[in-house]
């Protein structure tokens, strides 16, 4: 069973700066593309940004773009979501996802294992 493990949300200010980290517990990060998604209560779960396994591609969300970045360590193990310039409309609970298949998607469904969410937090 793999399990999701994230880290790195919080309350930061507009304009402030934070980094989440996933990792898979149970199988190597290297044998997933991930992706992060992020959801406020009562709105659909929104594709923020994802890494594929086969090449190393990256694809962002067009209200993200130029302010996040996704990245992986040299091990493929963690995978992160560098956010900067963050508006208070960032705010959500952010999720990691990991996908079998070796070009990460953008929807939910591509996705065959989730984290549990963290907070974030943007104060205007």
């Amino acid at each position: 069973q793999v399990q999701l493990v994230e880290s790195g949300g919080g309350l930061v200010q507009a304009g402030g700066s934070l980094r989440l980290s996933c990792a898979p517990s149970g199988r190597s990060g290297s044998g997933f593309s991930m992706g992060w998604f992020r959801q406020v209560p009562g709105k659909e779960r929104e594709f923020v940004a994802s890494i594929s396994r086969r090449d190393g591609s990256t694809y962002l969300a067009h209200s993200v773009k130029g302010r996040f970045t996704i990245s992986r360590d040299n091990a493929d193990h963690w995978v992160y979501l560098q956010m900067n310039s963050l508006k208070p409309e960032d705010t959500a609970v952010y999720y990691c996802a990991a996908d079998n298949r070796p070009f990460a998607g953008t929807e939910g469904i591509d996705y065959d294992y989730w984290g549990e969410g963290t907070q974030v937090t943007v104060s205007s």
